[in-house]
Order: structure tokens, then sequence, then C-alpha cells
């Protein structure tokens, strides 16, 4: 039933009956696996992915990359923890690469993105350094188109 997983990744507004039709199989035993993976943690919620640019002007995304030093007998997995506890955090990703952890944060302005960065992020005692990157523009977010070329240039009115 990987193929129903993909399915809802893509809309989870497919009705059960629509999953049935396209895997070919019963709503029963479509409504039995959603149910399965959701017990199991597979499935761990659904939700609308929104662009913000559209409704909201007082939204900031940054993306935060962290060196960290890793806990004993713990290694990143504390650190992870305490970063994810914060309510302006959306998501934290462990990378490879010149910074160990990638976090995601959302706030209402540069500076209060800032703000959380110095007195939350870098206060923490197994951070090293911070670099903190502000999102400008979401052309693709979850794999949905959100601006393309073919959209307006705002700076001219021109359409590209």
């Amino acid at each position: 039933m990987e193929k129903l997983l993909a399915l809802l990744s893509e809309n989870a507004r497919l009705t059960p009956a629509q999953l049935a039709a396209m895997l070919d199989t019963t709503q029963e035993k479509v409504n039995e696996a959603i149910e399965q993976y959701e017990k199991q943690g597979v499935i761990k919620g659904y939700r609308a992915l929104i662009d913000w640019e559209k409704v909201d002007q007082n939204k900031v995304t940054a993306l935060i990359e962290l060196k960290v030093v890793p806990k004993p007998d713990r290694g990143f997995d504390e650190v992870a923890d305490r970063v994810m506890s914060f309510g302006e955090v959306e998501s934290v990703y462990l990378m490879s690469g010149g910074y160990d952890l990638a976090v995601i944060v959302h706030g209402k302005s540069m500076q209060e993105v800032a703000l959380f960065v110095m007195n939350r992020l870098a206060a923490l005692d197994s951070v090293v350094s911070t670099a903190t990157h502000f999102i400008l523009t979401r052309y693709k977010d979850g794999g949905v188109i959100l601006h393309s070329g073919e959209d307006k240039d705002q700076r001219t009115g021109c359409v590209w």
C-alpha cells in the first residue's frame, strides 16, 4: 500500500472512496490501511499547504543552520529535542556538511527571528555557531508550485 501513502502525500483530501478507485481495491481496505498507518506513526498528520504571501504580510520564515557539539550517549538527539521544543520552530533536520542541524523557524518579522536566534538558539550550551538565511520567496513548497516565471513581476508589472 505504498501507493496509498504516495497518493495521500500528494493530496490528503482524497476520500477513501476515491483512493479505493485509484488503487483498484475496496474502501474498507483503504480505511483499514490508513488506520494502521496512523497507529504505527507512519502517517503523522494531515495539513494544508498555504501560500502565506497571499494572506499574511507579517510572516517571516528562516532556515537556520546550527553547528553543535553532540552530547555523549545521546549524540545530536538531545540538542534536536531542545530545539524542537521551541514554538517558533517548524522543522529540525540532521544534516551532513558544514553544519549539523537545519532548523526552519517562523516569526512576525526578521527582527523577531533574529532575537529568537540570539536569545534562544545561540544561547544553548551545545550550539557552537549559527547561520540564518531568510526565505524571500517560496517558488515551490511540498512539491507544489507557488510562484513561477509566469507570474507577474511585482517590480515592473510585466509578465515574464
